[in-house]
């Protein structure tokens, strides 16, 4: 009996539904969870022991350590966790993958009947069918999805077993795993598979599909583990290709734990057997049998190398050289992860920390673009178009990065943060253009060399530091969702309008009375509107705060509010910066 076609496209087959099986139990598991599991792996790992128990029991959730792997790569790109914390959680994760082949020894998948039989996988569909399609909480939901996605990893177990019994009598199959019975050979044809499938535990569980020939010894399945363990590299090297340095040093991290864990098990392994002969290496290898070597490898690679933790980071550090550290106003590419796009709650903190890095840059640009009108500075006015161009490149970036985000599976309080950003990205892109303006008038100022009268610049003095303020305060509000602040940034800012009417009343009457030219009071009008429109614009940031923080707040409602309704918070505020700010 050979293997045909119909066997090759049923083993294809199989193969597919148990990676979609695969696939849906991480995510249903993940969605038990909770959506703070990824951000819990960035908390906590202050230690070694800490972080391997946190690899091992996310990886078994979402039965991938690649895929934990390359979240942690992400991680440590963006910031979140230092290269030190995340060796543990890599170290771990290798111990959380076994949970796969395990969940197929207990299944089964050897076709003894029992559990694997036909009629408890029907009646196991038959309950998450009724789960996912009946209930309508949707933990119950969830709850269904795993027992379809079970199944369907079972299914495919199954459909490779079959497909591949023929293989027990087949002279060419036989032949080759003669060829593969060399140790390193068969090491290498583990690295090759893992590295093409891409997920240590699918290579696995089609090993242990394969052990139901009957052929397959240990001194064959034991070099193959071993090596499907270092081709779960592959992946993460290739996710880290446009990581930072630290980024990139833990993909090596992950590559040289595996590597050394091999090399240091397997020359004691096989200089052991040299003198004591183990039985084990003669006898034909069974499902449970590879779940043992798998696991009984990555637990003892991590027990030997996790002493050595710190020799790890260094050698990485060692094989990727640091860089020059970034400047504060560069753009920080690292922040929005693409890894990150299918973990929606670290993608939003990371775009929050992106928003406060836009909202640094257009502040301060704004900070030193009222300076220029005092005194003008070249090296100032470049840094401020420099900003701008920084502003614009976050506004396009985190735009579409938000966009793209908003098209996934989002809860409603996701999809309220995701508006706020959007929101924030417009206002924090005007400001900017508002510092330029400021600095373009600066500019124009000290070319033409004119200047304001005495008072002019008196009133102009008072108008900048009440928008400097009402800027301190957004800042402030919006890094802390700080509600308190946000309720006195809408008086101020009805008190920088009112300011600037009689700035612009007073500069008229300066005019007609001949003290100030009209190219002066064009200018100094500019000013004042551009000023006025910055208060507009932290206006509409700080409301967005309120409209994720406090339930049922719309921002037109909450503005006319406290306005018609005559609040008496409200009006003590305008009162105390009326006093502040008085020009009289």
């Amino acid at each position: 009996m050979v293997m045909t076609i119909a066997n090759i496209i049923t083993l294809l087959g199989g193969l597919a539904f148990f990676l979609f099986g695969m696939t849906l139990l991480g995510d249903g598991l993940k969605r038990v969870a909770g959506s703070k599991l990824e951000t819990v792996l960035g908390r906590l790992t202050s230690t070694t022991f800490k972080g391997v128990l946190l690899g091992s029991l996310v990886t078994a959730v979402i039965q991938s350590s690649s895929a934990t792997t390359v979240m942690v790569v992400g991680f440590v790109n963006s910031g979140i966790m230092k290269l030190a914390n995340a060796i543990g959680i890599v170290m771990g994760a290798n111990i959380g993958t076994t949970a796969t082949g395990w969940i197929l020894v207990l299944a089964g998948v050897d076709g003894n009947g029992g559990w694997s039989s036909a009629t408890v996988f029907a009646f196991v569909a038959f309950i998450g069918i009724i789960l996912y399609f009946f209930c309508k909480k949707q933990k119950q939901k969830n709850v269904g999805m795993i027992l379809l996605a079970f199944c369907v990893l079972m299914t495919g177990m199954q459909t490779m077993s079959a497909a591949m019994e023929p293989l027990k009598t087949s002279p060419a199959f036989l032949n080759f795993i003669s060829a593969v019975s060399n140790p390193l050979v068969s090491l290498l044809v583990g690295v090759v598979v893992t590295a093409i499938i891409q997920s240590c535990s699918a290579s696995v569980g089609i090993l242990q599909a394969l052990s139901i020939t009957g052929v397959i010894g240990y001194d064959v399945a034991i070099p193959m583990v071993i090596g499907m363990c270092i081709g779960a590299c592959v992946p993460v090297l290739l996710s880290a290709i446009g990581a930072n340095v630290n980024g990139k040093r833990t993909a090596f991290v992950y590559l040289y734990f595996n590597l050394v864990g091999a090399t240091v098990l397997m020359t004691a392994f096989y200089i052991a057997n040299a003198f004591l002969h183990f039985e084990l290496m003669d006898q034909t290898a069974t499902s449970i049998g590879i779940a043992i070597v798998n696991t009984v490898f990555k637990v003892s690679a991590t027990v030997i190398l996790a002493p050595f933790a710190r020799l790890l980071e260094k050698l990485a550090v060692l094989t990727i050289k640091e860089k020059k550290s970034p400047d504060e106003d560069e753009f920080q590419e690292n922040l929005l992860e693409e890894r990150f796009l299918d973990y929606p709650p670290l993608a939003l903190e990371q775009c929050g920390r992106a928003v406060d890095m836009m909202t640094h840059a257009a502040f301060k640009s704004l900070k030193k673009a009222t300076d220029l009108l005092g005194e003008f500075s070249q090296e100032k006015y470049d840094k401020i178009m420099s900003r701008e161009e920084l502003v614009d490149r976050y506004e396009d970036t985190l735009g579409s990065y938000l966009i793209r985000l908003n098209t996934k599976a989002l809860s409603e309080k996701e999809t309220q943060i995701v508006a706020r950003y959007l929101s924030c990205l417009t206002n924090l892109e005007r400001i900017s253009d508002h510092a330029v303006n400021l600095a373009d008038l600066g500019k124009e100022l000290a070319e033409k060399k004119i200047k304001f009268s005495n008072q002019a610049q008196q009133e102009l003095k008072i108008c900048i530091a009440a928008t400097l303020e009402i800027l301190d305060m957004t800042q402030k509000a919006m890094a802390n969702n700080d509600v308190d602040l946000v309720k006195m940034v809408e008086p101020l800012e009805d008190t920088i309008d009112v300011l600037v009417k009689k700035c612009k009343n007073h500069h008229i009457q300066r005019v007609q009375a001949g003290n100030c030219t009209l190219e002066l009071g064009f200018i100094f009008n500019d000013c004042l509107h551009n000023m006025e429109r910055v208060a507009d614009h932290c206006s509409n940031l700080a409301v967005t705060v309120l409209e994720t923080t406090v339930s049922d707040v719309h921002s037109h409602d909450y503005l006319r509010s406290i306005k018609e309704s005559g609040d008496n918070q409200y009006q003590i505020m305008l009162a105390g910066f009326t006093a502040k700010y008085n020009i009289d």
